[in-house]
């Protein structure tokens, strides 16, 4: 037994969890769901994560501590850029992020349009992080556009829509992302279109 072996259950527990609440969603979800699919005994998930809420939270906070690693990463290593391709280097690294986790991506977004304490506390930190980050280098985008506030702040909700509707809406993407020969395109051909509004928001004025 060991480390390895309680390593692999652990694993075993997170990827059949994360398999279910993709397909299911996270309430239709039993522990005993988990547990079957994971074939392990069911007494093993409180052990790691003491309930069904104890796994969500530890998939969402993994899920979330990578995202901003990788996001502050991709600022940091186009710091020198002009805005727009700055953004637009910005904006391939998170599609990219969020289609290398699909299954992740879809299910934490359905969650987020939950009313829950976790999930308001995930607004709170993770998305709040996330937020002023973007909305830093949007600003920098927009700031020679003579709009008002509340439009500039209209533009980047469409901005942030953008980059989680293939993840809110994964029936009507689903044969485009989940077809393997697809993936690199769709990840360079939806940034593009994502550039290509950038682009036409500051040209526009």
């Amino acid at each position: 037994m060991g480390r390895m072996s309680k390593n692999n259950s652990k694993q075993k527990v997170l990827d059949g969890a994360l398999r279910l609440f993709y397909q299911k969603g996270f309430h239709a979800t039993s522990v005993r769901d988990i547990a079957d699919q994971a074939g392990v005994n069911i007494s093993l998930i409180s052990y790691y994560f003491n309930s069904k809420q104890g796994l969500l939270e530890h998939l969402v906070v993994h899920y979330y501590e990578d995202y901003l690693i990788n996001l502050q990463s991709a600022i940091e290593k186009h710091r020198d850029l002009e805005p727009l391709e700055r953004l637009g280097e910005i904006v391939l690294s998170i599609i990219q992020y969020k289609h290398d986790h699909q299954k992740y991506s879809c299910f934490i977004h359905r969650e987020l349009s939950m009313d829950s304490t976790f999930m308001r506390e995930v607004f709170l930190t993770y998305i709040a992080k996330e937020n002023y980050f973007l909305k830093k280098l949007f600003t920098e985008l927009v700031d020679s556009i003579s709009l008002n506030q509340i439009k500039k702040k209209f533009l980047f909700m469409q901005f942030k829509g953008m980059l989680a509707v293939p993840y809110t809406m994964q029936r009507e993407f689903q044969q485009t992302l989940l077809h393997p020969s697809n993936d690199m395109n769709f990840v360079e051909n939806y940034t593009d279109t994502i550039y290509l509004w950038m682009k036409n928001v500051i040209k526009s004025e």
